[in-house]
């Protein structure tokens, strides 16, 4: 696991938890004390098991692997180990291909117990080697319980091959993991999650491997999660011993390893089982037994790695928070984008309601036909008092055909409006999502266009909203007399005028430029209304009738707009998913603090006696 610095402090979060730095010195917060550590574990796994990371950003992957490696620590070690502080001290022998690991092992128990060989991989499946009388606790399952125990060798990599080997002092346990640089990737993560479960590692490399990348990797996130090491040089060339272990001994001081003994091995034979001679394995035997030997020295081992691996917790999960938080301000992001695209078409309905453009073409020219012009215009000479029983009159006059091929130009002006809108709306949220690192994968071709029924939902749209118009007319009409006396054509014509009215200005005052646009029609409109129902009423209807159409755009457009906001919705994290990550972080600290594993000391790893090599 890596860590990063602390990011700033999250809004909203305990005293005990402050992002500028360790929360070390604040109050405990509730079932924190030493005997809540287990709790305070358990509820940063629930933190972690539910934090998600679907969005396609560049912290994504990494928190995703930084979020199964901590539920598999959590899981594998901190909290089998925190039950058991007592439990057989566990050993993992890692290192890179080849290095000679499982021979080690079969010596150090002096048993061939794990397959060794010039096929790679060879070890397949984890081989744990303890004392017999120590098996029961590793039967048990507490210790990693993601692998199933078995009694004979496997292929399968997510069992643990369980043996018991008298030679091997109780109170010590040896598990020879896969491969680091394993061809296999699922060897490769299993070697890495059997590490991380490690109470002590002993690290296996070569004369000529010891240089690799791959296993200094590794022993830099063993450094920095504070995990106990052990170093073993295996197939030294006699000659150039001195020499290679020097080299090796620089540079593990200088990655701040340097306290790791050193146990050098010379190129050597193996007898008929495949096994070391004793005089090569006698220094770490003999280490090994007085480790095994000493209670004190095993306690402040499993100590030392149980700590290490607390305290990075803190910063490891606060880096896992950032990313959730990136989540979730990525999933707004993407929102928002699509709302200022919808936005803008509704802003362009709008402005097509104000502007007069609606009144140009064909809607111009039915309505013209509707109210005859030339008598129309004759009329408003008069007084309004006079007229309008002579306007009503005309108007019920007329034949069907005029009212419904204006109501139809009126709806075909509409559903063109609202087609071109939702297209370019379509358009711009889709441009502005493929921009996105995070918008991109969720994108398909066909959200670049409106809905297929795009059309019918606006032609039903705007007939609605002319069958409201038609209500709204009548209901403002009230027990005026037109109504009785008109009977339902007033109502339809009416309710025609108004319509026009609409699409011309909000208050129906004309402007200069609206009579122009419109040849007059606001003005004609105007009156129609103002004849039949006077100035309040004519903004009355004006604005209900508006507002009406444009409540009914916006749903449009919402359900547009949903094709896009329900695909962040299934992808969305938690909003607090990282505001609870913190949290159950800051408990694991606090509690870890309180507990008095946090820093304690003790004799440490014994160091080796006489010549290392």
């Amino acid at each position: 696991m890596t860590t990063k610095g602390d990011p700033a402090t999250r809004s909203g979060a305990p005293p005990v938890a402050a992002r500028t730095g360790s929360p070390d010195a604040a109050e405990a917060a509730p079932g924190t004390t030493a005997d809540g550590l287990p709790a305070a574990l358990t509820g940063l796994r629930a933190a972690i098991g539910a934090a998600r990371f679907p969005l396609a950003l560049p912290s994504a992957e990494p928190a995703r692997r930084t979020a199964s490696a901590l539920a598999d620590q959590l899981d594998d070690y901190l909290l089998p180990r925190l039950a058991r502080l007592d439990a057989p001290l566990l050993v993992v022998v890692g290192g890179s291909t080849g290095a000679g690991k499982s021979t080690l092992v079969n010596s150090l128990v002096q048993a061939r117990v794990s397959a060794a060989g010039v096929l790679r991989p060879t070890t397949r499946s984890p081989v744990l080697v303890c004392n017999p009388a120590d098996s029961a606790w590793f039967r048990q399952g507490e210790l990693l319980p993601g692998l199933t125990r078995t009694t004979q060798p496997s292929e399968d990599p997510r069992s643990l091959h369980l043996v018991t080997a008298p030679a091997l002092p109780a109170g010590l346990a040896f598990l020879d993991a896969p491969d680091i640089d394993s061809v296999v990737d699922a060897n490769r993560a299993l070697a890495g999650q059997l590490l991380a479960a490690a109470d002590l590692w002993l690290f296996v490399t070569t004369a000529a491997r010891y240089a690799d990348a791959v296993p200094w990797e590794l022993l830099r996130s063993a450094r920095a999660r504070g995990a106990a090491i052990a170093m073993v040089l295996d197939r030294v060339p006699p000659e150039a011993a001195d020499e290679i272990a020097a080299h090796l001994s620089e540079m593990l001081a200088a990655q701040d390893l340097g306290a790791a003994p050193l146990f050098v091995l010379p190129e050597t034979w193996v007898d008929g089982q495949g096994l070391l001679p004793n005089k090569v394995t006698a220094p770490l035997s003999a280490w090994f037994s007085r480790l095994a030997a000493d209670a004190e020295a095993r306690a402040a081992v499993v100590r030392q790695t149980l700590d290490g691996a607390l305290a990075s917790l803190y910063p490891t999960v606060e880096a896992l928070a950032e990313a959730a938080d990136e989540q979730v301000a990525a999933a707004d992001a993407l929102d928002e984008r699509v709302r200022a695209a919808y936005r803008g078409a509704q802003r362009t309905v709008e402005e097509g309601l104000k502007d007069g453009r609606l009144l140009r073409g064909e809607v111009l020219a039915r309505w013209q036909e509707f109210v005859g012009t030339g008598e129309f215009f004759r009329t408003l000479e008069a007084r309004i008092g006079r007229v309008r029983d002579r306007v009503v009159a005309a108007m019920t006059g007329r034949p069907a055909t005029p009212a419904t091929e204006l109501r139809n130009a009126i709806e075909s002006q509409l559903v063109t409006l609202l087609r071109g809108v939702s297209s370019e709306a379509a358009e711009h949220a889709y441009t502005a999502w493929k921009a996105h690192p995070a918008g991109a994968g969720l994108l398909e071709p066909g959200l670049a266009h409106p809905s297929d029924d795009l059309s019918e939902r606006a032609e039903r749209l705007v007939r609605d909203w002319q069958r409201g118009v038609l209500e709204l007319v009548k209901a403002e009409g009230g027990d005026r007399r037109f109504v009785a006396r008109t009977a339902a054509y007033a109502v339809n014509a009416t309710g025609l005028a108004v319509m026009i009215a609409v699409f011309a200005s909000t208050a129906f005052i004309p402007t200069g430029l609206e009579v122009a646009t419109g040849a007059g029609t606001t003005v004609a409109a105007q009156a129609v209304l103002q004849a039949i129902f006077g100035d309040q009423a004519v903004r009355t209807l004006a604005n209900k009738a508006r507002a009406d159409l444009l409540d009914r755009v916006r749903a449009l457009l919402d359900e547009e707009a949903a094709r896009y906001l329900t695909r962040t919705d299934e992808a969305r994290p938690g909003a607090d998913a990282g505001a609870e990550l913190h949290r159950a972080a800051s408990r694991v600290e606090v509690a870890r603090h309180r507990s008095g594993l946090a820093g304690g000391d003790g004799p440490g790893l014994p160091a080796p006696s006489g010549d290392r090599r």
